[in-house]
């Protein structure tokens, strides 16, 4: 028997004595065999230490961990090699636009290459948390597309598509949006409601993107679809053919949810970017009729579900750490705050206005 901290806690283990709450009621009684379930509540409850059964392989296991520590990769090394391939895939996607614009051919190499070695930090990538660097609004398209390359990439990973999928789908987040560089920019950043006019030229770009890109033979039948149909919707309401699910490629799906996510979570010239946990509850909302239920329901669990110990900003500008996540309200974690646990759940007149780290 021995106090185990919780970050040494191993599922399987059996709990050795009763574990109290800070006000003296029973938690789990001794015997309790130790899951992912157990380790949340116990987080949730600010539990630092637990009694549990120790053999001879799991404290060999635990000396080994010791004897590790430090050996890790540095995860604020990973977190500066992920931004440094980030802004030279900014530098290599605006010469993209630009060849367009000016008529050439797409490096499509170059693209790839760089966006092969900003993939390879895709483990240091939060979705909930990632600010790049150098973020200026007016490039904010270069921006939005790198994102989504990168958010499609983790839906990819996260919705079980094979793994020769997931360099195209991050391909189809990459360019989704290519079709913009043949609209005014004018449109582009008006700050005011668009007029009819412009409004019908603004929806182009999902046409003219396809056009930018059908006859790019090194690109799969799925990228040229998700830059057509991006904007489609379950229920035949989008735009610009008006299909329903069953015309819409999966890439272009998976590539809406993101495009939504980080069109919502950037600043942009005339709007400030909103908190992600807002957005992940308006596109919980928009699944319904405009966007792929099952797509939606894994991406909000994943993006949401490893972030126990995140320090947050609430709406009314109080700081404290996420210590529990409910499955059935991801958006609405229970945060606490100077020892007081704050249930966002019940307390629906708040939410999180942003995630600090």
């Amino acid at each position: 028997m021995a106090a185990v901290t919780l970050s040494q806690l191993k599922l399987g283990e059996k709990i050795s004595e009763d574990v109290l709450t800070p006000l003296g009621s029973i938690l789990f009684q001794k015997g309790r065999v130790i899951t992912s379930k157990e380790i949340e509540i116990l987080q949730a409850f600010l539990i630092t230490n637990v009694e549990v059964e120790l053999n001879q392989a799991s404290s060999k296991t635990r000396e080994d961990a010791d004897d590790n520590t430090g050996k890790a990769a540095n995860p604020v090394a990973a977190a500066s090699s992920l931004h440094k391939e980030y802004d030279k895939m900014i530098i290599v996607l605006r010469q993209v636009f630009n060849s367009f614009v000016a008529g050439q051919a797409m490096p499509v190499m170059d693209i790839r290459k760089q966006l092969e070695k900003l993939l390879e930090h895709i483990k240091s990538y939060n979705l909930l948390t990632f600010i790049p660097r150098l973020f200026m609004e007016k490039d904010y398209l270069l921006h939005n597309s790198i994102t989504s390359a990168l958010t499609s990439y983790q839906i990819a990973q996260w919705t079980g598509f094979p793994q020769k999928d997931w360099m195209q789908i991050a391909f189809a987040g990459l360019l989704h949006d290519i079709g913009n560089v043949r609209i005014d920019n004018a449109i582009l950043t008006k700050p005011n409601t668009l007029s009819v006019e412009e409004k019908e030229e603004m929806m182009r770009h999902t046409v003219l993107g396809y056009q930018l890109l059908k006859n790019v033979p090194s690109l799969n039948e799925g990228v040229k679809m998700a830059a057509l149909q991006h904007h489609e919707k379950v229920d035949g309401t989008g735009y610009p053919l008006g299909i329903d699910a069953t015309k819409i490629h999966p890439y272009a799906k998976i590539v809406a949810i993101a495009d939504i996510f980080h069109a919502m979570t950037l600043n942009k010239a005339y709007r400030k970017a909103a908190s992600p946990y807002l957005v992940l509850e308006q596109i919980q909302s928009d699944a319904f009729g405009k966007l792929d239920p099952a797509y939606v329901r894994t991406f909000i669990e994943k993006a949401t579900q490893f972030h126990n110990g995140t320090i947050v900003k609430l709406s009314d500008e109080r700081m404290g750490e996420i210590v529990f996540s409910d499955r059935n309200y991801p958006t609405r974690p229970w945060v606490s705050i100077d020892g007081t646990i704050v249930n966002l759940i019940v307390d629906r007149n708040l939410h999180i206005k942003e995630v600090l780290r």
